[in-house]
Order: C-alpha cells, then structure tokens, then sequence
C-alpha cells in the first residue's frame, strides 16, 4: 500500500482523493476547510493536521491548490522541507507555466521527484475517477506519475517535461472555452431563426458542426441526458474555474507573442458572466447569456 499525501479537498481535490481511497491507497488528507476534511475523512482518507504532518508520512505527494501563488508558497515551505528524499511530489491544479517549472526545479534540486499534472473532466469525472491527466515531468518519472494518477483517471497522457501540462491544459480550455461560446451562439441564432433547438441539435451534432461541447456537453437542456444544462447547469466546470484557465491562457499568450484573438474574446465573455454572478454556474450556462435569458438561471 503506498501513502499518498492529499493537499486540497475543494469542488475537485475531494472526489480525486475519496479514488485514491477506494483504491486502497492510504491517503493522508489535509485542507484548511474542517468540512472538506471531515468529508474525505468519510470517504476512507485519513485525517492530518497539517500539511507538513501528511507530507512527512508519504510516499507520495498529491497538491490541488487554487491558482500559483497557493502552489509556490505550499511546496518551498511545507511540502519540499518534510518530504521523504526521492518522493514523487505531483501538482495537479491548474496553474501558470512559469509557476510550474519553478516549483519543479526546487523540488529536483532538493532531491525529489516532480510532475505537474492539471486535469480535464470537471467535477463529475473527478468524482467518477474518469479525469484525464496532462503530465508534464521526466520519462524516467512518468511511469511513477501515470500509476499514482491511475485510480483517478480515465486517461493520463505524457505531455513533456515539467511545464508541459500545465502548458496543455491552458490551451486545450482555451480550445474549449472557444467552442462553447461557438455552440451556444448557434443555438441562440437558431431560437431566432424558428428552428427548433433539438431538431438543430439532431443534425449538427452528426455534421460538420460537431464537437465535444455538442456532442457530449450539450449547453440546450435534453440535447444530452448527462449535461449539467440538464441540471440547471449544477455541477460540471464552474465558470469560475473557465474564466480562471481563460486568463491563465491570455497571460501566457501575451509572454510568448502568440496571437489569440478568440481566446481573448472568450476571456472577456466568461469575465463579464463571472462578474454578474454566474460563477458557481457550469460554464454551458453561458448559452442564457447569448439568449439574453440569464434570469432563467
């Protein structure tokens, strides 16, 4: 049985490490929320007081942490000084590139093992085990950080070396957040039009128009049973987490010189429905704001 070391239980940590559990890993939970630890507490995990505590009994280290800054601080000061010599430490929040590569560094100059490793799927495959994972870490590393990951995932894929992740999922939001709004706006023109929304549904989801955001995320109720627009977009990817990853992206666009003129108006759009509210909405719910119908939320 390997100890697994669980820093962050939020919306995604708390369902990643209740798999790891179920598993029959032991995982040594710490988050500053007493609710979050009580619940992983009741999911199998066993409780720590501190990081510094869970961290110094692993074998492993497992970091889901809000944004860089929460990242940097939690690895230089609690996670790299107590962690065992070789441990495999694994950052799996979504984060800057810059970030990621820094904290890398410090680990392996302290003598451990490190890998960033954000994750796709949302708060329902977080909670089934079904994440995918974007790994960005050495080759010698990887098979250590693709079994740890296992329990937790449907898909963990090598991205490159430290950075690389990180640097996937920006972009790979970016895409997501991008064909969202393209969803939705063509729905919104097809209410307009007099065209019935599932019956737009049933032909684009099976012609050039489809996508995952159709196809598998549906934004218009009972086009996919599964969505969270059937929920009155509860759960899913919360747009405050899209307009979070959106930023990230603009950030990183505008240090290396890219240019992205979608991604930019994707962040704005996402901003501006974070701003007025909506950010515990799933981010398909953006499709009331292309109606004009945000009320209804």
């Amino acid at each position: 049985m390997t100890s697994i070391a669980f820093i962050g239980l939020g919306h995604m940590g708390a369902g990643m490490a209740a798999n790891l559990a179920k598993a029959g890993q032991k995982v040594l939970a710490f988050d500053l929320s007493a609710a979050a630890l009580d619940r992983a507490v009741g999911a199998g995990c066993v409780r720590a007081a501190s990081t510094a505590e869970a961290v110094a009994a692993a074998d492993v280290v497992i970091t889901m942490l809000p944004a860089g800054t929460h990242v940097r601080a939690v690895w230089a000061a609690e996670v790299i000084p107590h962690a065992k010599p070789g441990c495999l430490v694994v950052d799996c929040s979504t984060i800057d590139v810059e970030s990621a590569r820094f904290v890398a560094a410090l680990a392996t100059k302290a003598g451990l093992r490190a890998a960033d490793a954000p994750v796709s799927g949302g708060i329902m495959a977080a909670d089934a085990g079904t994440l995918a994972f974007m790994v960005g870490c050495t080759d010698a590393d990887y098979a250590a950080v693709e079994a740890t990951l296992a329990p937790m995932a449907r898909v963990v894929i090598h991205a490159g070396a430290p950075g690389a992740g990180q640097a996937a999922k920006i972009c790979n939001n970016m895409l997501l957040g991008i064909s969202m709004i393209g969803v939705c706006e063509a729905f919104a023109l097809a209410e307009k039009l007099e065209l019935d929304p599932m019956r737009f549904f049933d032909i684009a989801s099976k012609s050039s128009g489809q996508c995952w955001s159709l196809n598998t995320y549906c934004p218009w109720p009972g086009g996919v049973e599964s969505a969270p627009s059937n929920r009155n977009y509860e759960g899913g990817f919360l747009t405050a987490l899209m307009s979070k990853d959106l930023k990230l992206a603009q950030d990183a666009a505008a240090k290396s010189g890219a240019a992205t003129p979608l991604g930019a108006q994707a962040q704005a759009l996402y901003a501006l429905f974070e701003a007025q509210g909506y950010g515990q909405k799933d981010f398909s719910a953006i499709l009331q704001l292309m109606r004009g119908r945000m009320a209804d939320l």
